[in-house]
């Protein structure tokens, strides 16, 4: 009866591995890349392995071609490594095992995209079991193409790739990248791993290990039968099924995952509730809640969660009302407003157009109709716009390190933070400042005032702008360098605006800077911000998952 009871349970771990490859197997994952020469574009063929199980390359791989100054890893510092067949690369020596031992081992530091049985003995080369290396500078990349599993078996294949590269961010010397691509995945276990079939027994382990038998990041579903699922996911956000990037950062693995601190929404949160920040969880990254329900204000936010924009008359002073998320002058009707514009009966100047309309609240009136907040708003020079107002992209942003916050309204990563100036050299005619900023050579030691800064040695008027270009949203002007509630009239189409021409809080130019380009007053990267009641939605915040340290002893497998 117990033996029953165990071929039971085995039968059924058989068949739950059967139903996660099946669904695996769908998937459409990440296609490998190629184009490095030889018969299949994985390598020449002095660069791949021959058939074999257990076996590899054979003599050690030198890396300095791509980082001339080695590869970082737990604390040492490596100028070569090791391909095994078993899906991984060591550094110390070559390793034959085939069931992979959970993480952390003795002696064997260790890179595995998939560390199980591989077997390519089932031939089909190169269009199957081919295991090929390329390497050129800031470059190494490994491809197990299609490859079977123990003993010989070709009825279920895998095709994966792991790349190691140079940063793009500043980092100190041995840092590097690794990314993991994932084509096709429908084995997770070979025959004398206790498998059958290529599923059961002992699956894949997907990770990092540093060989000292404590420190090492390992997929959290490593050894287990949803390991194979790592072509349906991903750990980068936005990314394609089957890709994963990791990055070592001083010899360790930096929070086993990227994307931290990206701004995310909170699943079932509204309003400022709902304005998260992405952090490391395990591998992979989750959406953390940064604020809480708070009191309502007149700053263009849902601050208490409840779905409706704070926009109440009672958030203002006596005689001022909330206009999208600021207090403004109530307006009088005998006074009137500026051509074209109404006094409602909320006190607010509007379009005459859009007295009747009610719009979204993500969109607002324009022209009798309804438009995106920021559609058709020109702001100032380095201000950006926001919920219908221009404003500063970095105000409350934080970066800590060799990082800066892009204060380029131009750029898909404005008001969040970037490598600066040190990791990323200048364009021609800038030189990199102290503080990570570029600034052109012909404003080096230009001081300009306030409302103005350094274009080309000369100080400009901030709220300048071409013959057809009407900055500020309607019903503001520009003043120093921002937008704010507006009694100069607004300047008809074809003519530019002035010093009176446009409103909004946002960035101010200090003035106080030579060689002037805009510089947040805080800073400090990893990318965070403080939360502010002026804009919630841009916090952001990284929280760093360390590697488990564990002490245990594993026993090597060897072939019966």
């Amino acid at each position: 009866m117990i033996a029953l009871g165990r071929l039971q349970r085995s039968l059924f771990s058989f068949c739950a591995a059967v139903a996660v490859v099946a669904a695996a197997t769908e998937a459409q994952a990440i296609p490998l890349l190629n184009g490095f020469g030889g018969p299949n574009g994985y390598g020449t063929s002095d660069h791949c392995v021959q058939p074999n199980d257990d076996g590899g390359y054979g003599r050690p791989i030198d890396l300095r071609p791509a980082f001339p100054g080695g590869l970082g890893f737990f604390g040492r510092t490596y100028q070569s490594f090791y391909l095994n067949t078993n899906g991984n690369i060591t550094f110390n020596d070559d390793l034959s095992q085939y069931t992979p031992d959970a993480f952390p081992v003795a002696d064997q530091p260790m890179i595995a995209p998939w560390w199980a049985d591989v077997d390519t003995r089932g031939g089909g080369q190169p269009t199957n079991n081919s295991i090929c290396f390329h390497v050129e500078p800031n470059r190494v990349v490994v491809t197990w193409h299609n490859v079977g599993y123990y003993s010989s078996h070709n009825d279920r294949l895998n095709d994966f790739q792991m790349v190691l590269s140079t940063s793009g961010s500043c980092t100190t010397g041995g840092d590097f990248d690794v990314e993991f691509r994932y084509n096709r995945c429908e084995w997770i276990t070979g025959d004398a791993s206790g498998g059958m079939g290529g599923f059961g027994g002992t699956p894949a382990q997907v990770g990092f290990d540093a060989g000292n038998r404590r420190n090492f990041v390992a997929l959290p579903e490593s050894r287990m039968p949803t390991i194979i699922n790592v072509c349906r996911s991903t750990n980068v956000p936005g990314g394609t099924p089957g890709l994963y990037r990791f990055q070592i950062r001083g010899g360790g693995v930096a929070g086993g995952c990227t994307g931290a601190g990206l701004p995310c929404t909170v699943a079932g949160q509204m309003g400022a509730c709902g304005m998260g920040v992405t952090i490391c969880s395990g591998m992979g990254t989750t959406c953390q809640q940064v604020n809480m329900p708070r009191p309502r204000r007149c700053n263009g936010f849902d601050n208490d969660c409840d779905g409706a924009l704070d926009d109440s008359n009672d958030l203002c002073p006596t005689n001022q009302v909330c206009d999208r998320g600021q207090c403004v002058d109530r307006c009088q009707p005998e006074l009137g407003c500026l051509t074209g514009r109404t006094c409602s009966d909320r006190g607010t100047c509007v379009e005459t157009s859009c007295l009747t309309m009610t719009c979204p609240v993500s969109q607002r009136c324009s022209d009798g109709r309804c438009v995106g907040l920021c559609d058709g708003v020109n702001c100032p020079w380095a201000q950006s716009c926001r919920a219908g107002r221009c404003v500063n992209p970095c105000a409350g942003i934080v970066c800590d390190g060799a990082d800066v916050c892009d204060s380029d309204p131009s750029s898909p990563t404005v008001g969040q933070c970037i490598g600066g100036c040190q990791c990323h050299p200048c364009g021609p005619g800038h030189t990199c400042q102290p503080d990570g900023y570029c600034t052109e050579d012909a404003c080096t030691g230009v001081t300009c005032p306030t409302g103005r800064h350094c274009e080309r040695g000369m100080c400009v008027d901030s709220c300048a702008t071409g013959p057809d270009t009407i900055l500020c949203p309607a019903g503001e002007t520009c003043r120093l360098g921002e937008c704010v509630g507006g009694a100069a009239a607004r300047p008809d189409a074809g003519t530019a605006a002035t010093d009176g021409g446009r409103a909004d809080a946002g960035m101010r130019a200090d003035g106080s800077t030579g060689g002037f380009s805009y510089r947040p007053a805080d800073r400090g990267c990893t990318c965070r911000a403080g939360v502010t009641d002026a804009d919630p939605r841009w916090s952001l915040g990284a929280l760093a998952l360390g590697a488990a340290m564990v002490i245990r002893r594993r026993r090597r497998h060897a072939r019966g």
